[in-house]
C-alpha cells in the first residue's frame, strides 16, 4: 500500500492515533516546494479537525470534513505527482 492509499484509509477510519501516522508519511514530502509544504499542512489541518469532529462524536459534521480532507489529499497526490 503506498503511502497515498494508507493516507485515505486513515481519513476513512479518522481516530486519534491517525495524527501520528499520517504526520510519519507525509514527513518526506515537506520541504520538496512551497506549495507541496502548503499542500501538507492544509491537509493536516482539515484532517486534525476530521479527528476532532470523529472524537467528540459531531456527526453532522464529519462527512463534509471527510469531503474536504479527502479533496486536500488529492491536491496533494497531484503536487507531489507533478513534481516527480
Amino acid at each position: 500500500m503506498d503511502s497515498f492509499q494508507r493516507l485515505e484509509a486513515l481519513v476513512d477510519s479518522a481516530g486519534v492515533g491517525s495524527i501520528e501516522e499520517a504526520n510519519a508519511l507525509l514527513r518526506r514530502f515537506k520541504g520538496r516546494s512551497q506549495m507541496i509544504t502548503a499542500a501538507v499542512d492544509e491537509f493536516m489541518l482539515d484532517f486534525m479537525t476530521l479527528v476532532f469532529v470523529v472524537e467528540t462524536g459531531e456527526e453532522g459534521f464529519e462527512n463534509p470534513i471527510r469531503k474536504l480532507a479527502r479533496g486536500r489529499l488529492s491536491n496533494l497526490n497531484h503536487l507531489v505527482n507533478v513534481a516527480a
